[in-house]
């Protein structure tokens, strides 16, 4: 489903990511400069009573920039415009993160683009919501007329 016809309502096709590895932590960390062991290690997370959650919560939200990307990046000359996240959920090293979307709103205004805006979230496996956030999107109006031809 492309967001160039989708409807307001619509969902988007998900994305589903599998469990966060202590490897992908490692690796935040190492490109983050986060170093502090609570968010690498799942033990000295437990020691102090925390689960390893704000690395693997920086992932969900990196995890929702790439499901919002991948729905953009084949289609020409349309950019991401504003995007904001935020955490509602703990993330664990076990957790399958699916992230969902579904077409909020479209408007067009007088800067010739129409300004898409997508409601996203990820999800564990247990359903819960563990990030949600709100994309806008601008599609250039002579890009629509194109698709309509």
């Amino acid at each position: 489903m492309s967001i160039l016809n989708a409807t307001i309502g619509e969902e988007l096709i998900p994305l589903v990511k599998p469990p966060i590895t202590q490897e992908q932590l490692q690796r935040y960390a190492e490109a983050s400069g986060d170093y502090n062991p609570i968010h690498l290690d799942e033990e000295a997370a437990h020691r102090v009573g925390l689960d390893s959650v704000i690395a693997q919560g920086m992932l969900s939200m990196a995890f929702l920039g790439q499901f919002i990307n991948q729905r953009i990046s084949d289609i020409p000359e349309v950019y991401l415009t504003r995007f904001k996240v935020r955490f509602s959920n703990m993330v664990r090293l076990e957790d399958t993160i699916t992230c969902h979307g579904k077409i909020k709103a479209r408007t067009t205004e007088n800067e010739g683009y129409e300004f898409v805006t997508i409601e996203c979230w990820a999800q564990n496996q247990k359903g819960e919501k563990v990030t949600v956030g709100e994309a806008v999107v601008s599609i250039p109006l002579t890009l629509k007329e194109e698709v309509k031809a």
